[in-house]
């Protein structure tokens, strides 16, 4: 499902829905309250983020 014409993308972990983000720096707050250290993430790693509807520069 790409991102609602609003904007922001659903941020989820486990299956638990943590908010929306507006852009990259939300997601990556996200990345931090869910225990991950933002900078080893890497947003592209397919492993790690299933992003849905274009990747980390769709907002």
């Amino acid at each position: 499902m790409p991102p609602p014409p609003s904007g922001g993308r659903r941020v989820r972990v486990d299956g638990e829905i943590l908010g929306v983000a507006y852009n990259l720096r939300d997601f990556l707050e996200f990345v931090r309250r869910a225990g991950l250290d933002p900078d080893m993430v890497n947003v592209v790693d397919e492993d790690l983020i299933e992003w849905r509807g274009g990747g980390p520069d769709v907002w």
